[in-house]
């Protein structure tokens, strides 16, 4: 009887050291799937990429997101719908990040960002950003194009949100407002509330002619509650709706404040590419 256990209980822990086994491959292979630099065309030196991922790795901290850059050297369709998939893939619908896929098959660049970083890569932000990218592949230099990628983005988030954002949305021209609240409306806003509430504080003490520590008011002989009964009956509601017009011009700057999107696989992107 007492082989026969040991016996189970052997069985038992190399059952468990198997499984432990498994979980650590499927984790290992996890993190491989998202790691900053997937160099599928073989770009980059080790160092380069040691030197992207710890750009990448304080941008990310900044954002509460991710950072990639992808090359490839085989056909992957269309570059929008690639990129878009492969945030989704690795930080799932609307999180925040921003992937550079770099395709020498097509010889196309494309930058798609999700999350807070459409709003931070503006139209007019991307638009520049893309030329200064375009103009390092066009000069074959890989490294440099990814290092004018990760500065813009380190800019733009620096910079911050713009006064009168907004988002596009390309197919169905509906527009999103956002209010940024810039530093002088902050400063102005905390000011205003601190002389408020110093105003109101001398105006009460004045009134009552409060000493601190030597008067208490009187609540429970002040105090009273009465509850009542009431019934409120919904006569009649309305609802108002009208549809934005599409923008004439889906793909500009929208005046340095606004950023297009567009719908893929259940999330919302923003995004463009060059040829080079």
């Amino acid at each position: 009887m007492r082989k026969k256990v040991y016996t189970n209980n052997k069985h038992f822990l190399l059952a468990l050291i198997g499984l432990l086994f498994v979980c650590f491959a499927f984790s290992t292979t996890g993190l491989a799937e998202t790691v900053t630099v997937d160099d599928r065309a073989g770009l980059f030196s080790e160092e380069q990429i040691q030197t992207i991922e710890q750009k990448a790795h304080s941008l990310d901290e900044t954002i509460k997101g991710r950072i990639f850059i992808v090359t490839t050297a085989e056909y992957v369709g269309d570059q929008e719908e690639f990129s878009d998939k492969y945030l989704l893939d690795t930080i799932g619908a609307d999180n925040n990040g921003a992937v550079l896929l770099l395709d020498m098959y097509d010889r196309e660049l494309y930058v798609s960002t999700s999350g807070n970083m459409i709003d931070y890569v503006t139209n007019s932000r991307k638009e520049d950003m893309l030329d200064a990218i375009q103009e390092d592949m066009k000069r074959a230099s890989y490294f440099d194009a990814t290092q004018t990628y990760l500065s813009n983005l380190t800019k733009f988030v620096e910079k911050g949100v713009p006064g009168g954002h907004y988002r596009i949305d390309r197919d169905t021209g509906k527009i999103t407002r956002y209010k940024v609240l810039t530093a002088t409306e902050a400063t102005i806003g905390v000011l205003a509330a601190l002389i408020l509430s110093i105003v109101f504080f001398v105006l009460i003490k004045l009134k009552y002619q409060l000493k601190f520590g030597t008067y208490k008011y009187p609540y429970r002989d002040k105090s009273s509650l009465q509850l009542t009964d009431r019934d409120d009956t919904l006569v009649n509601s309305f609802v108002t709706t009208r549809r934005i017009p599409k923008p004439s011009n889906n793909g500009g700057g929208g005046g340095g404040g606004g950023s297009t999107t567009h719908s893929s696989g259940g999330g919302t992107f923003g995004g463009g590419g060059r040829s080079f």
